[in-house]
């Protein structure tokens, strides 16, 4: 059989026409499948985009808390130098690798009534969702911690204390010294408003038992119901929380009082807890509480601004 012979001209004319045949209806399919992915692509796709978070940045943390109100939350020592004062009282800003989505600060400061730690976390929250918003993101993430929280059933919202209601409660900073005569005992019940902080270890305790309570079961603050339990926070930002609870361990009794708030796409962590050098005293559930939400609340009404 005779075979055809090859005509190299035509064999490429009708490879061209087949690539340009196919680049014609990749191209149109391609450009028609873009704008269906791309966020901005659109005024159909515009129109359906979530509204952007009300906060493109965070602030500086440790400068954030005005001086007065850190002077509540971390009393002076009494025998350090106003230099000193001033170190403890400038922080230490947390290693964020994007300070446009997460800043911290921290404070310590030590007395001789025990050590004070206050902790502050800011966080933006940004959703990449087109069809979500930052706040709604936001207030996701908000609620998870709640959760984590396990709040009390009973726990009732209130509203933050105000800043000048400090007065009574503060006393020099220092925990357990309510009643000098040290009436208070570890057998004080769970429904005694005034037990915390005033465990004495001149109580009915035998002096070799002068070990602290096994739980936290003897605070308040842990009574469901009461005004001091662990709670929703009504009038803070748009959402916030209270935790509180209270450890005694052998490394040492701790109070520990934690407030959560959302302001639009920023979740703030406020974080403040008291150390007490005499195990047999617990800090005072009720003064601690007030002072972070004071600190709270001159956080959320700084956003404002």
């Amino acid at each position: 059989m005779q075979r055809r012979s090859f005509v190299p001209g035509t064999a490429l004319a009708t490879v061209a026409a087949l690539a340009a045949t196919l680049t014609a209806c990749t191209g149109g399919s391609g450009s028609a499948g873009g704008s269906a992915d791309t966020k901005g692509g659109g005024a159909a796709a515009t129109s359906a985009s979530a509204e952007p978070g009300k906060y493109k940045t965070l602030p500086e943390p440790c400068g954030l808390p005005s001086k007065g109100i850190l002077r509540r939350l971390l009393p002076p020592g009494g025998t350090e130098s106003p230099q000193d004062a001033d170190k403890v009282y400038a922080g230490t800003a947390d290693i964020t690798y994007d300070t446009d989505r997460r800043v911290g600060c921290r404070w310590k400061r030590e007395a001789p009534d025990g050590t004070r730690h206050l902790t502050l976390d800011f966080e933006r929250v940004v959703s990449y969702d087109p069809a979500v918003s930052d706040d709604d993101k936001a207030q996701n993430v908000y609620g998870k911690k709640e959760l984590a929280a396990q709040l009390p059933a009973g726990g009732s919202s209130t509203s933050p204390t105000p800043s000048s209601s400090s007065g009574k409660d503060d006393k020099g900073g220092k925990p357990g010294q309510n009643t000098p005569d040290g009436q208070g005992t570890q057998n004080d019940g769970p429904d005694d408003d005034q037990a915390a902080g005033k465990v004495a270890a001149g109580g009915k305790a035998s002096p070799a038992s002068s070990s602290p309570p096994a739980s936290p079961s003897g605070s308040p603050s842990d009574t469901p119901g009461s005004d001091i339990a662990p709670r929703v926070l009504d009038g803070l930002a748009d959402a916030a929380f209270l935790n509180d609870k209270l450890v005694t361990a052998d490394s040492g009794v701790h109070r520990d009082v934690t407030i959560v708030f959302r302001s639009s796409n920023v979740i703030v962590t406020l974080s403040y807890d008291q150390w007490s050098a005499d195990k047999t005293t617990l800090p005072d559930s009720r003064d601690l509480q007030e002072k972070a939400q004071a600190l709270a609340q001159e956080l959320a009404d700084r956003f404002n601004e």
